[in-house]
């Protein structure tokens, strides 16, 4: 209800390395690899158009997947609003702050209270 499918499509695609598998940053695992979720046909092959175009921005294939959403499971507690909550964390410093600061330079996304 606060963003579109397709800016939330182009937001992820410039937010993280789709094209490594299993791997984000310094973080290894499938809890890492990018996916998106869908919740019907139209968000699938919106999903799928998007993917076709991004891969005009990276040297390496894209290896993202995109497959039907089956559940949805809340994060816990304590993923809850994680940046917000802790923003001077080192994770955040070193991680998530660069990664917001790139996006509102590049005017993906609007400016954040944390990087004022």
């Amino acid at each position: 209800a606060k963003i579109s499918y397709d800016k939330l499509l182009d937001v992820f695609w410039q937010a993280h390395d789709p094209t490594t598998l299993n791997r984000q940053g310094a973080d290894v695992g499938t809890s890492y690899r990018s996916i998106i979720l869908y919740r019907n046909e139209k968000q699938k092959l919106e999903a799928e158009k998007s993917k076709i175009a991004a891969q005009a921005n990276f040297k390496h294939p894209i290896v993202t997947e995109i497959v039907p959403l089956k559940k949805f499971w809340p994060a816990e507690n304590y993923h809850q609003e994680y940046y917000d909550n802790n923003s001077n964390a080192p994770y955040c410093q070193i991680v998530i702050t660069p990664k917001l600061e790139k996006l509102e330079k590049k005017k993906v996304i609007q400016e954040t209270p944390q990087t004022k």
